[in-house]
């Protein structure tokens, strides 16, 4: 399944306390059952005036329908091409 990151800009999001974020979890998750399985959401890094998420979708027109149905920007998506880490120079 393609993975994509999602740049989200939301200026102060780093400032938001933690039921703000368990609110957006949650508003992400309920749209995530309606769409179906097909769409992932892994995890997200919130900085303070962005978010970045990763996800596993089949395509990125199901990313753009998440995003709108839950009300939450797009900036910008990018399908992950390949993931390395430390272990990748051995």
């Amino acid at each position: 399944m393609p993975q994509f990151v999602i740049e989200r800009d939301m200026p102060g999001v780093g400032g938001l306390d933690a039921d703000d974020l368990k609110g957006a979890s949650r508003k992400s998750c309920s749209v995530l059952r309606d769409l179906g399985p097909e769409v992932q959401w892994v995890h997200s890094y919130v900085t303070d005036d962005k978010i970045y998420c990763l996800y596993r979708a089949p395509s990125e027109d199901l990313i753009r329908q998440h995003a709108e149905t839950a009300g939450f920007p797009a900036n910008r998506i990018s399908e992950v091409r390949a993931t390395i880490d430390p272990t990748t120079a051995e």
